[in-house]
């Protein structure tokens, strides 16, 4: 088991106040390490688990948000605007609606029987309206094939719903299958090639199981993680080739993969490492 320092953060140890999980950039004018994490600059991550009755809230400062239930129902106001969230029962069960929240807004998230609730964010400069997004609208794409079979819920992918810079999607990989595979990478600005993007990848495993996730260096000093995964865990990507994401048998793998870069366009372009690209993708 191999991990270059703060990139697999198991389940608890990014917890922060409110949240049981706080992974983002420093405020401040460059950026810093969010906790213990250099350099990380442009996404953010993070999950409030709420008991009934209660609300959290927050201003979005200089980042765009969507509020994604994990588990249960809620509210969300956005300054004046309120929306209704049916959420879900888990993350294996369907997918979800969610809400955007611009920078610069408040924002109040409520849920009367309590629950769990990914905020997933982007350092951006546009201020966009918020919006409420319908489960029904979001595309779901059967990616792969065979073992390497999986769902994408493209709920906030860059040609689905409108974001400055935020890309967010989930997936479901079925127990004993392969996904992010072949590996691949979005750390260069290769002009209709590549996008320079950080990613986030949060796990959830079906009934208690366990995953693995690699990445390995594109580039000499990069990224280097072999890591087992459990619910709650995240493994961070500033840089290098990563995949597979190998779920164990007989327990479905869920993650919630979140990204951002510098780039001026808001695009998702990868590259697939030479070594694998004939495999099933």
């Amino acid at each position: 088991m191999t991990t270059s320092d703060g990139l697999h953060l198991p389940a608890g140890t990014a917890a922060s106040g409110p949240y049981v999980l706080d992974v983002g950039p420093t405020p401040g004018p460059t950026p810093g390490p969010g906790p213990g994490r250099p350099g990380w600059a442009h996404t953010a991550l993070r999950v409030v688990r709420l008991e009934p009755g209660a609300t959290h809230t927050f201003d979005t400062g200089d980042t765009e948000w969507i509020m994604l239930p994990l588990h249960g129902a809620c509210t969300v106001q956005i300054d004046d605007t309120m929306f209704r969230i049916q959420g879900r029962e888990s993350v294996f069960a369907q997918v979800s609606d969610f809400a955007y929240a611009p920078r610069d807004a408040r924002v109040q998230i409520a849920s009367g029987a309590g629950g769990r609730f990914a905020l997933a964010g982007a350092k951006c400069e546009r201020r966009l309206p918020a919006r409420y997004g319908p489960a029904p609208e979001v595309p779901v794409e059967e990616r792969g094939s065979g073992s390497c079979a999986r769902r994408v819920r493209n709920f906030a992918a860059a040609d689905t719903f409108d974001c400055d810079r935020l890309i967010a999607v989930e997936v479901i990989t079925p127990g004993g299958n392969w996904s992010s595979y072949p590996p691949h990478k979005h750390d260069e600005h290769l002009p209709g090639e590549e996008s320079e993007l950080e990613e986030i990848y949060y796990f959830e495993i079906e009934d208690g199981g366990l995953g693995y996730q690699r990445v390995f260096p594109s580039r000499e000093g990069g990224a280097d993680v072999l890591a087992e995964v459990r619910t709650g865990d995240v493994v961070l990507v500033p840089d290098g080739w990563h995949g597979p994401s190998i779920a164990q048998p007989g327990h479905a793998m869920y993650y919630l993969n979140v990204m951002a870069g510098p780039g001026a366009t808001r695009e998702w372009r990868i590259r697939f490492h030479p070594d694998h690209a004939g495999g099933y993708q």
